[in-house]
């Protein structure tokens, strides 16, 4: 997923080895203690950082998500401080400086890697409040049950194929769905989530896996796609895709048949006006994407500064969105230092609802419904 981002490290998951030893306390900002009305001093919140900033393959996400952090900081940063800490993102590793920091700070924030999380829940140690910067990998039979102190707020790509699979479950029941889908690991985990989302609502979803090679689809694949879209009348197609993917198979089977998907349909970042990067054979395709990258009047998306980027270089949707859980990932912060434990968020990276500090925790995020116009993404007024 998250594109040539995704192919490094799809949600941050992927298995990192080899990488240098945790170094604690890099980086640290903030006021030593606030003060009450009457002048009694009140102890300060303090908030560990742990990412792989010096990791290869995650260096550059780390890097998006410790900016956004601290730019979200830097606007509210009362009572608290921040340490940002390098942990190198192997699983010993990461549990390392994570139960290193445990003993140091009030909040812990991260990891990145699902690894590295799955490191942390499988040690059985979670006593601080601890933000996960990714989702736990339960699969291979796991026991679903998070520990009561840490709360899982990543980006999730299968979180994105359920939120579609309500919206069309609504507007299109009853029928059928076509689900097109690759071999590629991410593309069948957003494809299952989808078809498993959709059962009940009226709608069928029929899975189809599309053979690729060097980015191409094989042309008797899309013949034989387009003879099946044309002769089934499927009530929509659902694209477990990345843009270009998608654009192929609009341009085979012609815009009759609506199509949706998620996030990683959109590789263009807000305010992207340059024409070489539209894609007008996906207009009227639609998705969900998170606001940083589609609602430019959101109040919250208006006041925070953009991701810095080289003036030679074309920004990254992908590092955008991390920055954005960047942002986010403080707001979260700054309310369970405040002691909140049922909150909302018009976050920059969706609608948060949090139940965290009082029991099993709860975390859902509800990103905006969007559509390609003009060969660009634009949000839509319907939820």
């Amino acid at each position: 997923m998250l594109y040539k981002w995704a192919k490094l490290a799809l949600a941050a998951g992927i298995l990192l080895n080899g990488l240098c030893p945790p170094a604690l306390a890099n980086t640290t900002t903030g006021d030593a203690a606030n003060a009450d009305a009457d002048g009694n001093t009140i102890p300060l919140a303090s908030i560990a950082l742990l990412l792989p900033l010096r990791s290869s393959p995650l260096g550059a996400a780390a890097d998006a998500v410790r900016s956004g952090f601290l730019n979200a900081y830097e606007r509210d940063k009362s009572g608290l401080a921040v340490t940002v800490i390098e942990a190198a993102d192997t699983p010993s590793d990461m549990l390392a400086a994570y139960n290193a920091a445990s003993k140091k700070y009030d909040i812990l924030v991260g990891p990145l890697s699902r690894t590295g999380l799955t490191a942390i829940i499988q040690n059985g140690k979670v006593e601080k409040p601890t933000i996960a910067l990714t989702q736990p990998d339960f699969s291979g039979g796991k026991d679903a049950v998070l520990p009561t102190q840490l709360l899982p707020i990543g980006l999730s790509i299968e979180a994105e194929a359920r939120q579609v699979a309500n919206w069309v479950g609504t507007d299109y029941a009853p029928g059928k769905v076509l689900v097109l889908s690759t071999s590629t690991a991410w593309q069948k985990r957003v494809a299952s989530a989808f078809a498993q989302q959709i059962q009940g609502s009226g709608l069928h979803a029929e899975v189809v896996t599309l053979s690729l090679e060097n980015g191409v689809f094989n042309v008797d694949a899309l013949t034989q796609l387009q003879q099946r879209v044309e002769g089934e009348m499927p009530r929509l197609l659902f694209a477990a895709l990345n843009a270009d993917q998608t654009k192929q198979i609009r341009i085979a089977i012609g815009d009759q048949t609506p199509i949706f998907g998620i996030s990683q349909l959109n590789p263009l970042t807000l305010g992207d006006s340059n024409p070489d990067h539209q894609i007008p054979e996906l207009n009227g395709v639609r998705l969900v994407d998170i606001p940083w990258q589609v609602q430019p009047d959101n109040p919250a998306v208006m006041i925070y500064p953009r991701h810095e980027v080289a003036a030679d270089q074309r920004r990254n949707a992908d590092m955008e969105r991390l920055y954005a859980l960047g942002i986010d990932a403080f707001r979260i912060a700054h309310e369970v230092a405040a002691r909140n434990t049922v909150f909302q968020i018009d976050g920059v990276t969706g609608k948060l609802n949090v139940n965290f500090g009082a029991g099993t925790p709860g975390f859902e995020r509800v990103e905006p419904t969007a559509a390609y116009q003009n060969g660009i993404v634009m949000p839509l007024d319907i939820p």
